[in-house]
């Protein structure tokens, strides 16, 4: 049976049919590992956007590099990203290969984290959501630079 309503029990199935528990140890493992992806989905998340920053600091460098100061100052928002973005080699290079493939992988995350809590067992809805904020606390807040990056985010659960 399907829950239409939050309700609170040790009984649940997630994801699949054959990730049902029927006790508590089960259920306690269950939460650990709600627990447990919630948090590294915060830690991916994090290192996808120090990937970010890191490759638009060094595109951003090697652009202001060629053009000379006066230049760079009257250049818009819009020739600026079409300049980097120009070149076939920046768009396949193995940095944003690599940021492609984790944002995809974290968004995978986000949406099995987002139908484990349409499960509506207390529970898990509990530990997906201290999760995903011990895993802000440890992996997120701790550069300002970090943290007013504003991430594209497949997913709504962050």
């Amino acid at each position: 049976m399907m829950h239409m309503t939050f309700y609170w029990s040790k009984e649940v199935t997630l994801l699949v049919d054959s990730w049902r528990t029927r006790s508590w140890v089960d259920y306690a493992l269950t939460l650990l590992a709600c627990f447990l992806a919630s948090a590294f989905y915060q830690l991916l998340e994090d290192r996808r956007v120090r990937l970010n920053l890191r490759l638009s600091s060094s595109s951003s460098s090697s652009s202001r590099a060629t053009d000379s100061p006066d230049a760079s100052l009257n250049t818009t928002l819009l020739s600026k990203s079409a300049k980097i973005g120009s070149g076939s080699s920046n768009r396949w290079s193995r940095g944003r290969v690599t940021e492609a493939v984790m944002f995809g992988v974290n968004s995978a995350i986000g949406y099995l984290l987002m139908l484990a809590v349409m499960s509506f067992n207390g529970g898990v809805f509990a530990s997906v959501v201290f999760g995903l904020a011990i895993g802000y606390l440890a992996f997120r807040n701790g550069d300002e630079v970090a943290s007013m990056v504003v991430a594209d985010n497949a997913c709504a659960c962050a």
